[in-house]
């Protein structure tokens, strides 16, 4: 309280790498930080996650109409991160983005899919598609055999209600593979 917190800022930085990894970081990680408490570190969280939801909210005028492009917005959306986010994104016919979400934090190796929430996001969204995206932290960006099945999952709920899964994108370090143009997606 009322103290020069310049210190402690320049501990979290040595600690975290960066600003963006200090963000990231979650409130636990946070208080290891001498000056740390738990208040801090649950702000420091919250404005982590606001970052992340303005980042992905101020591209309203992104078009994701290629592989590439999607991979890239993906990359960007999804540096750094040190657990397996999932995220969906809902299009327009032209590929316009409606909608970014968040829809499952994972761990280090496993992020589930709720099939039930993508199609709320795709109907509340009114989406012609959507594309998911998830991470790999171990670096990896080879779809697993429950990212092939959970992928299948997904299409199949969506094609009952008139709705395309376009891709599924899985990001890892500075590469993605698209499961699309791997043919591993059907949809």
């Amino acid at each position: 309280p009322r103290q020069d917190t310049n210190e402690t800022a320049h501990r979290l930085v040595r600690q975290f790498g960066s600003m963006q990894g200090v963000l990231r970081a979650s409130a636990d990680e946070l208080m290891t930080v001498d000056g740390v408490g738990e208040n801090a570190a649950v702000l420091l969280r919250l404005a982590g996650d606001m970052a992340l939801r303005a980042r992905c909210s101020a591209m309203p005028q992104t078009v994701l109409n290629s592989t590439e492009r999607t991979g890239v917005y993906f990359m960007e959306l999804l540096a750094g991160e040190k657990k397996e986010m999932l995220y969906q994104v809902c299009l327009d016919t032209k590929g316009k983005l409606l909608t970014c979400r968040c829809i499952s934090k994972g761990s280090v190796a496993a992020s589930p899919v709720s099939v039930r929430q993508v199609v709320e996001n795709a109907l509340y969204a009114g989406a012609s598609s959507i594309i998911l995206a998830h991470n790999h932290p171990s670096g990896v960006a080879v779809p697993s055999s429950s990212d092939e099945a959970a992928t299948r999952q997904v299409a199949e709920a969506l094609r009952t209600i008139g709705v395309r899964l376009v891709d599924h994108i899985v990001v890892a370090d500075r590469d993605f593979v698209s499961m699309a143009d791997s043919g591993d997606l059907l949809g």
